[in-house]
């Protein structure tokens, strides 16, 4: 997945950065705890008496607040930063640190090439949240965990009941929870939105692709009702005996379904 500049992964953004970079700098160092113990331990909890994990990935470290924090749990940080100069100064912060900072666009990183288990974490730009999700989930080699900090509008999206192809697609793949809820105040400058850390834990996947083929079929006019995006594959009739069969009102909208109901109904309909 190649980007430009105009997709620069950096977690934050400040006086004197780039403002077409969509950065904003989280200074609350309770919240930055909070995130990086989610990280560490999959729970919001202390971590002082616990034995570190191995290594962090972290995306955009931007000026190492949560870098900071990552670098008390985890043995290691690989600290993958677009923006030059930043990823130049960010070591300096860190003397003596097992700290690993990669230049580069964390969409082209290899995860695949990473030694043992790992964790994934970062306060991403919102317009490329969902190219970051996709690549972590699809990696060759899964992370343990991932720990982003996304709109929380997405993340509201990602774990509700009304599927969306992207919140499916992650279903498919991870288990997901809702984190917490960050103030858009909390930032500087601040956003015009809130945020809030959504936590995955990435398995195999669910379903197959063909399946998602049909999905995405399903969501061509995701107002529409469902039926009527199935056209052409049966017969009205036919779809909505399916429907019927499966326990799905004629009414159902295609975020009325959730993942194994778009099983059941690939299977029928295949």
């Amino acid at each position: 997945m190649g980007v430009g500049k105009e997709r620069l992964i950096s977690g934050t953004r400040m006086v004197g950065t780039k403002k077409s970079l969509g950065q904003h700098w989280l200074k609350n160092r309770e919240i930055l705890d909070e995130i990086a113990d989610l990280a560490a331990n999959g729970s919001a909890e202390k971590s002082a008496d616990k034995t570190k994990q191995v290594l962090c990935i972290e995306i955009g470290p931007g000026l190492g607040f949560l870098t900071s924090s990552l670098l008390k749990r985890f043995e290691k940080v690989i600290a993958v930063e677009y923006d030059d100069r930043l990823a130049e100064n960010l070591p300096k912060s860190f003397p003596g640190k097992n700290l690993e900072v990669v230049k580069g666009d964390f969409l082209q990183y290899d995860l695949g090439a990473v030694m043992g288990p790992y964790t994934v974490a970062g306060n991403i730009p919102y317009y490329i949240t969902s190219p970051i999700i996709e690549k972590v989930l699809m990696a060759p080699k899964r992370p343990e965990r991932v720990v982003l900090l996304i709109q929380r509008e997405v993340a509201e999206r990602i774990v509700s009941e009304k599927e969306t192809p992207l919140s499916l697609f992650v279903k498919n793949r991870a288990k997901v929870v809702a984190g917490p809820v960050v103030l858009a105040k909390e930032f500087t400058p601040p956003p015009k939105v809130d945020s809030e850390v959504i936590v995955m834990e990435p398995h195999e996947p669910m379903v197959s692709e063909e399946v998602f083929g049909l999905i995405r079929r399903g969501f061509a006019a995701p107002r529409k009702k469902l039926f009527h995006n199935l056209a052409g594959l049966k017969t009205r009739e036919e779809l909505l005996g399916i429907l019927l069969e499966l326990g799905v009102s004629s009414d159902a909208r295609p975020g009325d379904l959730d993942l194994m109901a778009w099983q059941k109904l690939y299977d029928v309909l295949k």
